[in-house]
């Protein structure tokens, strides 16, 4: 058993209103420059819908992923070394620009710029890649909550096999939200498609980046991987992903999408994981069972051989500890109500779902019935193959049974918890129906009802001895062509002025302490000065007015900053 750590997520579908705050704010993080204004490391796609790039999911057509060759053994989709080195001037297997969008902004200086005129000027949609008028045919959002769906809706990838049970009338159809991520995954095709070995996985937290000093452009990796959220940026000729917001993480901060995030969907914490059986697991010869040989790859954090393990492999205490409250390691392990995204790709995905139990409400609701009686539930489940069969697909590879299992916990936790708050005597024989009981019941709602900001992040903090390193690093895996993670750097081209923010550990401990401190932020280190930008406006930090000679009158508002650095002004007699 060699342990080793993950940084992981879990997303409840059951919360996500599709307001799209996330993918906002990534964007303004991550991709707001030039050459990457298509890229959108967070998404949130409408299922059913065909996702962004469009039919990312047809494996047939884009070869991402893993398989199994004759022998029964991991091999790419896409090829081998072979068929990579003949390929590698001349790769077919990628999106086009029409699959993810045509990026474009409106020529709004004819309207502020024409002249007195008898019709009214038109802001006409310009490409950002040409600078020509285009005509906008699709986006990333285009059929959000189904608008498409009379037009586009049986070309859903997943709906092929289901067809025949699916009626996609708008007013007969389900409908959830899927927010997509990159899954850095335990086995990431990505990085084994990579001719020049840029994309690497970090030993300390899992997490995949880009080395934009050794990418070469290939796009292989968008190619190999099956999610499609590997990008390529056409300015700079490097690829660039999610990146997991691994200058916040390493803080203790959560990434972007997880702080911004208005429904509160969305877990992160560790996950302890044997890397000897990764391989095993993903070369799973019936595709039904890789959910379950995933899962049995996590290690529980509170065995003693395990907690021994971790020792020896160099994993903090602190970090042990994170991942024994790990709130991802309860929703996937402990009351199983979380499923990884296409399991059958053999990645071994890390960001994990809870699947909406809405529609089967919904259509409870719609009937006349009590939508939180568990009879009907249950009954409604078991009926209404519908949305089974189609989460089925997303997370278990077609087999409905362990989506079964956790709508049903879903379901019981509504009705167990309707009569605790009505008053009523619990019936215990519903937790028992799936299971479970009452105590982890009403554990699992607190943890995805009621959780607070520490509850859902556990997010262990790098250590102070690593920071140098982590800085090091920083700056291999910028997304900016000049260096430092993130947008602003100056770039080849001119997109931004003056030169790039370094970006050390030490900037978000202040940011940090800022949020969470009663008191005042002063550099500790600094006594006769004061950063300004580092002020939060509250008190009067030590070095804000200059040292008084002694013998001289104090400074004006009658406040000492040396002897009283926080006093009031004391008011005048």
């Amino acid at each position: 058993m060699r342990v080793m750590a993950q940084m992981a997520m879990v997303m409840n579908l059951d919360k996500c209103i599709g307001c799209h705050t996330c993918s906002v704010t990534c964007k303004q993080a991550w991709t707001n420059r030039s050459g990457v204004e298509y890229v959108w490391f967070n998404n949130v796609e409408t299922r059913p819908g065909q996702g962004y790039p469009r039919r990312y999911e047809d494996q047939e057509t884009w070869r991402g992923g893993w398989t199994l060759n004759r022998r029964g053994r991991l091999a790419l989709r896409g090829g081998g070394r072979l068929r990579k080195l003949f390929g590698i001037f001349s790769n077919p297997k990628l999106p086009a620009i029409g699959d993810y969008y045509e990026p474009w902004t409106y020529d709004y200086e004819t309207l502020t710029n024409a002249p007195l005129q008898e019709h009214t000027p038109v802001a006409r949609p310009k490409s950002l890649l040409s600078g020509e008028d285009m005509k906008i045919t699709w986006s990333a959002n285009w059929d959000d909550n189904l608008g498409g769906s009379a037009e586009h809706g049986d070309k859903d990838v997943l709906l092929k096999s289901i067809a025949d049970k699916v009626k996609l009338e708008f007013e007969q159809t389900f409908m959830f939200y899927l927010p997509r991520i990159c899954e850095h995954c335990l086995n990431p095709s990505c990085a084994a498609s990579c001719p020049s070995g840029a994309i690497y996985k970090r030993t300390e937290d899992g997490i995949v980046l880009v080395d934009q000093d050794r990418c070469r452009g290939w796009r292989m990796c968008v190619s190999g991987c099956p999610y499609k959220k590997v990008y390529f940026n056409h300015r700079t000729g490097k690829a660039e992903k999610c990146t997991f917001c691994f200058p916040r993480i390493e803080v203790g901060l959560p990434t972007v999408c997880s702080e911004t995030c208005v429904g509160r969907l969305r877990y992160l914490g560790l996950m302890l994981y044997d890397a000897d059986a990764v391989l095993d697991a993903a070369a799973t010869p019936d595709e039904h069972d890789l959910y379950e040989a995933q899962r049995r790859v996590f290690l529980d954090p509170n065995d003693p051989a395990v907690v021994a393990g971790a020792d020896r492999a160099g994993i903090p205490r602190d970090w042990i500890e994170a991942a024994q409250r790990s709130p991802v390691y309860a929703l996937i392990n402990t009351y199983r109500v979380a499923l990884p995204l296409h399991p059958e790709y053999r990645t071994m995905p890390m960001v994990w779902y809870i699947p909406p139990l809405s529609p089967v409400v919904d259509v409870v609701r719609d009937t006349g019935y009590d939508a939180e009686d568990r009879g009907n539930l249950f009954a409604a489940i078991e009926a209404l193959r519908i949305p089974v069969d189609y989460l089925a697909q997303l997370f278990t590879a077609g087999d409905p049974a362990p989506v079964d299992a956790v709508l049903r916990k879903l379901a019981a936790m509504r009705s167990y918890m309707r009569d605790i708050n009505l008053g009523r005597d619990t019936d215990e024989s519903i937790p028992a129906a799936v299971g479970m009981t009452g105590e982890q019941l009403y554990d699992m709602y607190r943890l995805l009802a009621l959780a607070k900001y520490d509850e859902r992040y556990v997010i262990p903090p790098a250590h102070a001895e690593q920071a140098h390193q982590l800085e090091e690093l920083a700056t291999e895996c910028s997304l900016d062509y000049a260096g430092g993670p993130g947008m602003g750097g100056s770039g080849p081209f001119g997109e931004a002025s003056g030169g790039t923010t370094p970006v050390a550990v030490e900037n978000f401990h202040m940011l940090v302490q800022r949020q969470t401190s009663d008191d005042v932020v002063d550099p500790g280190d600094k006594e006769l000065r004061v950063n300004l930008l580092n002020w939060d406006g509250r008190g009067r930090p030590a070095g804000l007015f200059p040292p008084r000679a002694r013998g001289s009158e104090r400074p004006p508002g009658g406040v000492d900053p040396q002897a009283d650095p926080v006093a009031e002004v004391e008011p005048k007699p």
